[in-house]
This record gives C-alpha cells, structure tokens and sequence, in this order.
C-alpha cells in the first residue's frame, strides 16, 4: 500500500513551503491590481446615464419602491445593493429572476423602479423579465457591462461597467465584474445620499439596532430628563435637597444645582456626599450651593451618546449633566444608562 504513494523528502517540503510563501502574497496582490484599474476604467465611464439614474429615483413616486433583481454572483451584489438603498431611506426589495417569472412579478407597482444586474446583459433569467416590466410601464434601469447587450438595449437607462477580464488564473468565476457591479452600485446610492442630503438623524433612524444603531444614538435618546432629573436651586438647604434627589423617579444619584435664572451652577453627586460626611459634620444645614461641585462637566442633547460615554470613561464620572444653549440643565446621563444601551460594557 504505502509503496505506491510517493512520499515528498522534508527538504521538498521546505523547499515548496518557501516558494508558495514568497509567490502566494504576490499573487494575490496581482489580483487586487487588477480589479483596483478595473475600478479606475469604471469610474471614467460615468456621465449623463448616471445622472439621469440618480434624478429617476431621487423623482419617483411616493410609495414606490426600487426592485433589484440578478441571477447568480450578480443577485448577491443585488442584494446588498438593496439592502443599503434600504437604508439609506428609498425602499427597496430584492427579487429573485427566477422566483420573478414565477408569479413574483406580482410585487410589482406601475410606479416602481426595476434596477436588473447582469454583467452579460444577456442573463435569460433576467431578460425574462423585460416584456412584462414594459408592459407595466416600469422605468427600468440596468447594470451592465456593454450598451449593446440586450438587457441595455431595452432599458431606459443603462449603467455600464465596461468589460474587463476575470481576475485569476481562469478568468471564468466572476471577481472583477462583481468588483466593479459593487463599486458602481455604492457610487449610486451615495450620490443619492448626498443629492437628497440624507442625515445623520434619519440615517440612526434606520439603523436602531447593534453597534451601527449605537454609535449614532443621541444624547437627548437616552438622558433622564422631565421627574427623572433632579434640579435644586442653590439656596435651598442640602438636607431638603437629599430629600429632593432621594425622591426622584429612578434615584439619578445626582442634582443639577442652578441660579435664580435657571442656569447650571454646580452638581450634587453621591462623591459630594461622602466627603460631606467625612469632613463637616454641619453640612445639612447649608445651602446645598455651598457644598455642591462647581463648574460641573456638561454636554448639549444634540451630541452624540458616545461623546457621553467618552466623557464619563475618561473622567472617571457616574453622572453627566446635559444642558440646552442657554447652560439651563435639561437632563442627565447616568453610567448606568450608558451600561444598559450598551454603550459601555461592563467589567468582568
């Protein structure tokens, strides 16, 4: 049995272990190379059809939708295309070519748009769908290496990728093409970001969940504020303040302390309170804007929560008092807060 297998020597082995680890780095970076001026070409092959893409969906009706549909490697750059359309605030679904042909074409409103990917324009499965998307009346944009395919030839707008050999040794699976679908999908919805002038805001808006919805929470999203944030004046006695922070909703552990005109003076934190309790036995008795912490740490509700979290973290802080414009107190953020949203995770 072992006689008719050919063992390769330890010096054989180290010898092709060399090679493959000088040649296999280089090789992929001839890959990337090659699909990097594959993407540089492309994007000299913008002009009008571009435009007139963007202005068809940035006017489309109300209600409709863009229908992205492909077959193979060009569905899965589809789908992505779709989802981040999505996301972006211009609803989108992906449809399967062969489920479309399938009673799919269904999903379909006068006022959608179709947006088909083949890198041929010659995909049957997609071509398919022409007669019936003209009958709807469908403005039809498509992506797609050559102008005089059939898939371009009966859109109304057609975005060319151009042609480029596959990259690697083959050249049949699909690299470069699905590179450059991608790249020009991402070029359009983009360009729809910065024409419609997509915001910050609306962008959280449509990505609540995980570390995306996160990072682009709002202060004025998670801060205490209205019975859940304490606020005395300055003169009143620190006992009727105790009492005051003691019978908050959700005991913040913390008072913003202001003037006669409402503007933030200092804060009452449970850190004021132990060193009340170890070096003046009188306190109680004082005005709680004689003990409290001057010129306290403030952030404005239109910030970032994970400005909120730097800060806290990086003063070693429980609590951080929020304030309008006017330096008037409107919340607070407590560290529990940043804990329970995520924002902070907590030490094992």
């Amino acid at each position: 049995m072992y006689n008719k297998i050919t063992l390769m020597t330890n010096a054989a082995q180290k010898k092709l272990l060399a090679t493959s680890s000088t040649d296999s780095p280089e090789y992929g970076r001839s890959i990337i190379r090659e699909e990097i001026a594959a993407l540089s070409q492309v994007a000299e092959l913008l002009d009008e059809r571009f435009s007139a893409a963007v202005d068809a969906i940035l006017s489309q009706a109300p209600g409709s939708r863009i229908v992205v549909s492909g077959m193979g490697k060009a569905g899965f750059v589809a789908m992505k295309l779709s989802a981040t359309l999505s996301s972006i605030g211009f609803p989108s679904f992906f449809l399967h070519p062969a489920d479309a042909v399938h009673g799919d074409l269904g999903r379909f409103t006068k006022n959608d748009i179709a947006l088909l990917l083949s890198n041929s324009g010659e995909t049957s499965e997609v071509t398919r769908l022409l007669p019936t998307l003209k009958q709807y009346g469908s403005c039809i944009i498509s992506m797609t290496s050559s102008a005089t395919s059939t898939l371009a030839q009966h859109s109304d707008i057609v975005l060319e990728t151009g042609r480029f050999p596959e990259a690697g040794p083959l050249g049949l699976a699909p690299t470069t093409s699905t590179t450059v679908m991608m790249a020009l999908g991402d070029a359009l919805a983009m360009t729809l970001v910065h024409k419609r002038g997509f915001s910050r805001e609306e962008f959280a808006a449509f990505h609540p969940g995980g570390d995306l919805g996160r990072s682009l929470m709002l202060v004025s999203e998670i801060m205490r504020s209205g019975d859940a944030h304490c606020v005395v004046n300055e003169s009143i006695e620190t006992k009727r303040a105790l009492h005051t922070i003691t019978e908050t909703r959700g005991r913040p552990g913390a008072a913003a302390i202001v003037n006669n005109a409402g503007v933030l003076v200092g804060v009452f934190t449970d850190g004021d309170l132990r060193r009340c309790l170890a070096h003046d036995s009188d306190f109680l008795s004082k005005p709680i804007g004689e003990i409290c912490s001057r010129a306290p740490i403030s952030i404005g509700p239109a910030h970032l929560a994970q400005e909120a979290s730097h800060i806290i973290q990086k003063h070693g802080i429980d609590q951080l008092l929020v304030v309008n414009e006017l330096n008037i107190p409107v919340g607070i953020i407590d560290i529990q807060d940043l804990l329970a949203c995520g924002m902070i995770r907590p030490e094992r």
